[in-house]
């Protein structure tokens, strides 16, 4: 149920409004105006969650929006071209998300921009995106000279993928989902990489592998990759299909403690990494790629 007491969408963005599936300029200096941030609510209210004044309160999860961007670039003092890859988490209580596409034209127009240092450019990123996202965010740099240091992992589970199962509904049906209340109380993480859904805008794919922990009756395993298969068809935003899910499952299978964490490929140089929980493990979900990013 959602309680609306001025319009969901306070800025009038809308998905439709933005450079997705459109011809665009590629400015190659500075301009932060580039960004375009689309109100979390209005999916929100889809989704069941309360809306008052235009935003989503009283979230069942908390969790972040993890963007890694691996086409940053700039020119220092004396115009000799740097590179660096930039981890942005964005935290999901913010009232926007910023359209990946505006995301990136904001990235090049670094590209011809000159600028002393790398503390230079995080100072801006952390202004510009703090501003899109209407919260703060928290910035990492990671120098070509540091690239060494990154490596790659799996998330941790059992593997759904490996059960035999039919499947003929390719959009997501939450009452597919099932738990045994009967039985005892269990902790579970369960992973596939079978989580495949489309852009909001130009219908195009994208690929993600996704984590399912979670404390409660036992939830039926074949009953969870159908559910999870059900995204094939399905056009949202990567933020917006976690956060389905998340409530989704919380909905139909009612766990005490629930977390969902996708890594999806990157498209244009960025990926993005939603993760929603509503229990602390007392740390961050690792920002480790996996094979497919």
């Amino acid at each position: 149920m959602t309680t609306q007491n001025t319009p969901i969408n306070e800025s009038g963005n809308t998905a439709e409004q933005s450079q997705l599936g459109k011809i665009s300029a590629y400015e190659t200096h500075y301009n932060p105006s580039l960004l375009f941030p689309i109100p979390r609510a209005e999916k929100r209210a889809e989704i069941g969650l309360k809306i008052v004044d235009g935003k989503a309160v009283n979230l069942p999860f908390f969790g972040m929006d993890i963007w890694n961007a691996y086409e940053v670039s700039w020119l220092n003092a004396r115009g000799k071209p740097q590179v660096a890859i930039a981890s942005i988490m964005a935290p999901a209580d913010s009232p926007n998300i910023i359209e990946s596409k505006s995301f990136k034209l904001y990235l090049n127009s670094f590209n011809q921009t000159r600028l002393s240092g790398v503390d230079e450019l995080h100072t801006r990123l952390q202004k510009d995106l703090s501003q899109g996202f209407g919260a703060p965010v928290q910035i990492k740099i990671t120098s070509s000279e540091e690239f060494e240091q990154f490596s790659f992992g799996e998330l941790e589970g059992l593997l759904l993928d490996r059960l035999d199962i039919e499947v003929d509904q390719y959009s997501p049906i939450p009452e597919v989902l099932k738990a045994d209340p009967q039985q005892a109380i269990v902790e579970e993480r369960f992973v596939s990489h079978l989580l495949k859904s489309n852009c909001l805008v130009t219908g195009q794919p994208d690929w993600a592998s996704v984590q399912i922990h979670y404390i409660g009756a036992p939830i039926v395993q074949e009953s969870l990759l159908r559910y999870l298969i059900g995204f094939r068809n399905h056009n949202e935003f990567h933020e917006q299909c976690v956060e389905r899910i998340f409530t989704d499952i919380l909905n139909q299978c009612k766990p005490q403690k629930l977390s969902v964490y996708a890594r999806y490929t990157r498209r244009g140089g960025l990926d993005i990494n939603p993760w929603r929980s509503n229990f602390s493990t007392g740390k961050m979900p690792s920002n480790q790629r996996n094979a497919r990013q």
